[in-house]
């Protein structure tokens, strides 16, 4: 056996993908590192050599040479709501896109953010996306302390170095109550949650100024503990128990209309919509299946995604520029829980 037969593959490199691209060594770098100026012909070619010779870029390396790795923290929460995963889909989707690697770093209210903090500085990542509940505040402060862009979606706003991106929750909270008050319920239950959430709170405010504007009685506010599918077991329990007669509800958010349907059939003989018709928020994909077929106000997480996406890119290139709050619109998406349907 020859020499040449004993020796191990050697790892290709990036001179390897130039000269099978018939490219630069600089084009090959150009293609691999995110927001760079490369032509489609020449990203194409490098492409094809590179998976040709099976090449693959260390990110984290490059990052620890150039201070910088092209990597994005998304920190998450609630994975369960099919929302947020959908949001997270598009959100890892977009950045991969753009040549930055998606760094995905789950937590849950009430954590210490600590970890999250030394996680995102040891992997010196170019810059953070929260979507979930944690507070904002301790992280903000560490991303502006390292220059690290950060972009907060439907939190609050915690200072001009911080970019936000939210749904319109204002318009969200006051078309379900118009929607309850046009179609005639005179006597609203509120299904909510104890957990502090910003986006809720804000869409339950407006819910309440709105429907009170108009005249309609709010009867009672059924909770759960969590804004999730338990937390709406937990408020139809409660609604169930309190004896309240309603002839409409307001459930903060689609999750909890799934949890709150499924028990209230069970525990009452009271019909959705013959008897309460009944309205929430997000329209998430198993609101239009046909066992719930809830009106619902929706928000498009490709949106949101895109407008985070957006506001990260914008604060990358200009780090101390200003930059607006983005608001996300809402619709009204009549289903069967209100006794109607948009025509399809």
């Amino acid at each position: 056996m020859s020499n040449k037969d004993e020796r191990p593959n050697r790892v290709p490199t990036s001179d390897d993908v130039a000269l099978l691209a018939g490219v630069s060594r600089s084009a090959v770098s150009r293609t691999f590192t995110a927001g760079a100026s490369v032509a489609p012909a020449t990203r194409e070619k490098v492409i094809s050599a590179a998976k040709t010779l099976g090449y693959r870029v260390n990110f984290l390396a490059r990052g620890l040479s150039q201070q910088r790795t092209n990597l994005v923290a998304l920190i998450v929460s609630d994975m369960d709501n099919s929302l947020r995963a959908r949001t997270v889909d598009f959100l890892a989707r977009g950045l991969a896109t753009l040549g930055f690697r998606p760094l995905l770093l789950p937590t849950e209210p009430g954590e210490d953010v600590s970890y999250l903090i030394d996680m995102m500085l040891n992997y010196n990542v170019t810059g953070t996306i929260v979507t979930s509940d944690t507070p904002p505040a301790e992280i903000a402060q560490e991303c502006a302390a390292y220059g690290v862009p950060l972009v907060l979606i439907n939190k609050p706003e915690v200072g001009t170095h911080v970019s936000n991106v939210s749904i319109d929750t204002a318009t969200a909270g006051r078309l379900a109550a118009e929607e309850l008050a046009t179609i005639g319920c005179k006597r609203i239950g509120i299904v909510s949650q104890r957990r502090a959430s910003h986006t809720i709170g804000q869409r339950k405010a407006a819910f309440i100024a709105t429907i009170r504007a108009l005249g309609v009685e709010i009867a009672g506010d059924f909770q759960g503990t969590v804004q999730n599918y338990g937390g709406g077991a937990e408020a139809a329990e409660a609604f169930a128990e309190s004896g309240i007669a309603l002839d409409g509800i307001y459930c903060v958010n689609d999750f909890m209309a799934l949890g709150f349907l499924d028990h209230f059939r069970r525990l009452s003989d009271l019909r959705i919509p013959e008897d309460i018709k009944l309205i929430a928020c997000d329209d998430i994909a198993e609101a239009a299946w046909r066992s719930y077929d809830i009106t619902s106000v929706r928000q498009d997480p490709k949106s949101v995604a895109d407008a985070a996406i957006a506001a990260l890119s914008r604060r990358l290139e200009e780090p101390e520029a200003a930059q607006p709050h983005v608001i996300i619109p809402v619709t009204l998406i009549r289903r069967g829980t209100t006794g109607a349907s948009d025509p399809t």
